[in-house]
């Protein structure tokens, strides 16, 4: 990997971290027990972002008795996380390339513990949806982060297979180790300790961090594209409100259908600045492999299936099967060993193994567990409903999640490692908002639909929910006919893309 891709189109900001060398792990003479932190910072720090998207969801019941949330209202304390979490996340790739790893690691770190706090004490809805917001901003600082030091610190080969599939699996089973989190601690403590959480996980992380991580060397003072940030981060912004929003909103409905179109014209006036711009925040050019290409749009398409499949099976397992929060997020464990089992198999396999048949060979795993989950019913069992889809699609997701995120970042430039991993955790942020959306819509209205049709109320529920999840195995069998058909045998690397 050179400094070819993107060096005359981004600002001269002193870098003088040298490329990594080929092969040989951790940069020469760096300390075996360094990089060890370094990646154990960047997994914690991972941990605390995906905990964090899916944690609350099973207190919801218990926050909205206590603090007196409107239905309407209640939504939005999911909803502020993700939508500045999603319409921030490329501004937060970028402030890592630019002023430095360890400082904006650090200052990640402190805003989500001090957003967790005032969030665990909120006494007001109000005052929660503001504390949830202030999570969602951190967590876009922290989440592209981890991928961007891993691929500073280690060099291409084994050592950075292992820690990306380490770093991957930690992102795969992360959000059903929320779900379990959230049933203990509000069973156990208390909804208010879904928040408090944040603050041990961050006491730990941070020395950690700032004992590791190590900043840029910069002589001169980083420059940002101010316009570039402002339009790209208002785009996002305005597609991911638009799209959750319609919840109260229909999609032909006015409201809906003006803010999407905001949300396109500004799209259009980003790339039409980007392309322009002589330093960019987004280097239009690295859409040029076809590799970073494909590996977004898997990640859209995957992110939209599992965020949806998580909340869908949740509530299959509360609302038709009659789970406590406890036992929900119990039920979530064999998901998790699934995924780190198969985040681990794609950590090995990864140097020896085209890349493209693992992550076709996962995505079809995948496909077919979420596709198996809409066989679920009120007859069905743990043992004999819920547990075999979650085994089958959680191997193939973490099987193709570490393939996929390697392939997306490894033919990129170093300078443009931020950029690289804000990209994909924005697809995949971006495909979880809209597929939820969506798919929530399409449950409620087939939900609907089988009442008036004279089905019972539990039935139509499972109904419902069974359509959405024939529709997520649809959206992961999308992704591996892309792979199959856009990228060729034994190609699933590229070069750095120059401009």
């Amino acid at each position: 990997m050179g400094d070819s891709a993107g060096s005359a189109a981004l600002p001269p900001d002193g870098d003088t971290t040298p490329d990594p060398l080929p092969e040989s792990g951790p940069k020469h003479g760096e300390p075996a027990a360094r990089t060890a932190l370094v990646l154990t910072a960047v997994c914690l720090s991972q941990l605390i972002v995906v905990l964090d998207i899916s944690v609350v969801n099973v207190a919801l019941p218990e926050i909205s008795r206590d603090l007196g949330f409107s239905p309407g209202m209640l939504s939005w304390v999911v909803n502020a996380y993700t939508l500045v979490f999603g319409g921030l996340l490329l501004l937060g790739g970028r402030l890592a390339d630019l002023f430095g790893h360890r400082r904006v690691m650090a200052a990640g770190l402190l805003l989500f513990a001090v957003a967790s706090l005032l969030g665990g004490f909120a006494q007001t809805p109000a005052q929660l949806i503001a504390a949830r917001a202030g999570q969602g901003l951190a967590g876009a600082v922290l989440a592209p982060i981890g991928l961007t030091v891993i691929m500073v610190t280690f060099a291409e080969g084994p050592a950075r297979s292992k820690a990306v599939g380490t770093w991957a699996a930690v992102a795969a089973s992360g959000s059903a180790l929320g779900v379990l989190a959230g049933g203990l601690l509000t069973d156990l403590l208390g909804w208010r300790w879904v928040l408090f959480i944040n603050v041990p996980l961050v006491a730990v992380t941070l020395p950690i961090a700032l004992a590791s991580v190590r900043d840029r060397n910069s002589g001169e003072r980083p420059r940002l594209d101010l316009p570039g940030a402002i339009l790209g981060t208002a785009a996002m912004t305005a597609l991911v409100y638009g799209v959750l929003d319609t919840e109260r909103h229909p999609w032909d409905s006015p409201r809906t259908l003006s803010v999407l179109a905001l949300a396109a014209l500004l799209g259009i006036a980003f790339v039409r600045w980007e392309s322009r711009c002589a330093a960019p925040i987004v280097r239009l050019g690295i859409f040029g492999s076809r590799t970073v290409s494909v590996s977004n749009v898997n990640a859209l398409l995957v992110g939209a299936a599992t965020v949806t499949g998580f909340f869908l099976a949740s509530l299959h397992l509360q609302n038709v099967l009659g789970y406590s929060p406890l036992e929900a997020g119990a039920a979530f464990l064999p998901f998790c060993f699934g995924a780190m089992a198969g985040s681990i198999a794609g950590m090995r396999l990864v140097k020896t193994v085209d890349r493209r048949i693992l992550i076709i060979g996962g995505l079809l795993l995948a496909s077919a567990g979420m596709a198996w989950f809409s066989a679920l019913d009120p007859s069905s069992t743990f043992t004999g409903g819920f547990l075999g889809p979650s085994l089958v699609a959680s191997v193939g997701i973490g099987l193709s999640m570490v393939t996929n995120t390697y392939m997306g970042t490894s033919g990129v430039a170093p300078r443009e490692a931020g950029l690289a991993s804000g990209l994909l955790n924005a697809s995949r942020q971006c495909g979880g908002s809209i597929g939820l959306a969506v798919l929530s819509t399409i449950a409620v209205s087939t939900t609907r639909s089988a009442e008036e049709s004279g089905t019972g109320t539990l039935e139509a529920l499972s109904t419902g929910y069974g359509h959405a999840f024939l529709v997520t195995g649809g959206l992961t069998l999308a992704a591996a006919l892309l792979t199959a058909l856009m990228i060729p045998r034994d190609r699933a690397e590229a070069a750095p893309v120059a401009d």
